[in-house]
């Protein structure tokens, strides 16, 4: 699904079509924002009772199916690896559409990549098999155009440094009736600064990561009554490891703790949010980053070569400020079991009971989201030899 970071020695070209046709069809027995209706989001439950009309939806989908393209060819100076693919889940002004969504569009020589890919805090083997397309709402997750670096690379470890496409999302929607934010606009002049380290062991293995960011917003009001332009630094660890229990069980497990860097987890809330300023005794307020701790455990099972099955729980908890709204997202759970059948090379079949949980900030509403999802997925790939 993610492309494998990989140094071959000297080979033939190649060129591979590869992609895979997806269904999902299911139940929605609570109910969710319309535009998220085939995914598990925290963040999209309910904020306050009836919101998104009645409960008990039927829905189908094909917008996990994907098309994609991945090329090798021979230089001097090692072998230059391209890859482009794309699904079909709309996302931004498209959320809700079934439209071309890019996933990867990058290029390796060497020890480089440029282009878009999986952010290097992200640590894709660790991802658990889910039919969910979005999982775990604490994963690291987000796919940034970056330049990367990695000066290790071996059977038993990794090191990589990217310099990341910087952004931020702030809580644009809370003070609409005090605080006039509609002319704060972000200013970007650094990119992310993302680091990660992974050793591998018979077992499995175990990485580490961090990111640094620089946030900065600009008052363009010449007639506001506050000046809420500001700045503050974005920073996160995570940690992830797999474990291997025999041959036919592993669990995978991550955690991160940082502040504003909410928009690498899966389940994205507000980064940067308006608080009080003690600090001023004209009662000035300023922007700050919001502090976010997640972590999620996964087991897979492999009963048979053929039917197999995953199962965990995941967290994500934001520390919200005191001038978000009451009805702001402040904690997010997520947990499921699935069991996945393979009739045949390239086809799986599957069921998966899914469960999200929201709670506000601090008006005491809580919702939650069960879902049954049944997916049918058939991959397809063509490899071209010169």
């Amino acid at each position: 699904m993610f492309p494998v970071v990989c140094f071959a020695q000297k080979g033939k070209n190649n060129f591979e079509v590869y992609g895979f046709i997806l269904t999902d069809a299911g139940y929605n027995f609570n109910t969710i924002n319309p535009d998220w209706f085939d995914v598990m989001r925290p963040t999209q439950l309910p904020r306050y009772k009836n919101q998104y009309g009645p409960a008990g939806n039927y829905f189908i989908s094909m917008r996990q199916t994907r098309l994609g393209v991945k090329s090798s060819t021979s230089t001097k100076f090692g072998d230059l690896k391209t890859q482009f693919d794309f699904d079909l889940f709309g996302f931004g002004k498209d959320a809700g559409q079934t439209t071309i969504h890019l996933v990867n569009g990058f290029g390796q020589l060497g020890k480089f990549i440029a282009g878009q890919t999986p952010s290097t805090l992200m640590d894709t083997d660790v991802f658990p098999v889910t039919l969910d397309y979005w999982g775990p709402s604490s994963r690291i997750f987000f796919l940034n155009i970056q330049l990367r670096y990695t000066p290790i690379f071996s059977e038993k470890q990794r090191l990589a440094i990217a310099l990341e496409r910087p952004g931020a999302t702030a809580d644009g929607t809370d003070y609409s009736n005090s605080i006039d934010i509609s002319q704060v606009k972000p200013r970007l002049p650094v990119p992310n600064l993302v680091s990660h380290f992974r050793q591998t062991f018979n077992w499995g293995h175990i990485q580490v990561a961090g990111i640094v960011k620089y946030i900065e917003w600009k008052d363009m009001s010449d007639t506001a009554v506050y000046n809420l332009s500001g700045n503050d630094i974005g920073w996160g660890f995570t940690a992830s490891t797999i474990i291997k229990v025999g041959h036919k069980i592993r669990f995978k497990l991550q955690g991160e703790l940082g502040e504003g860097i909410q928009n690498y987890t899966a389940d994205p809330s507000p980064d940067v949010a308006l608080e009080n300023n003690p600090d001023d005794p004209s009662g000035t307020v300023k922007g700050v980053a919001l502090p976010v701790v997640g972590y999620f455990c996964f087991i897979e099972i492999d009963w048979t070569e053929k039917l197999k099955s995953s199962t965990g729980y995941s967290t994500l908890k934001i520390e919200n400020s005191n001038l978000q709204s009451p009805d702001a997202f402040r904690k997010g759970q997520y947990g499921l079991i699935n069991l996945r059948y393979y009739p045949v090379n390239n086809v799986i079949f599957g069921i998966e009971y899914q469960y999200g949980k929201r709670e506000n900030h601090s008006d005491g509403f809580s919702s939650s989201g069960n879902k049954i999802q049944c997916s049918f997925k058939f991959n397809f790939s063509n490899l071209f030899l010169d």
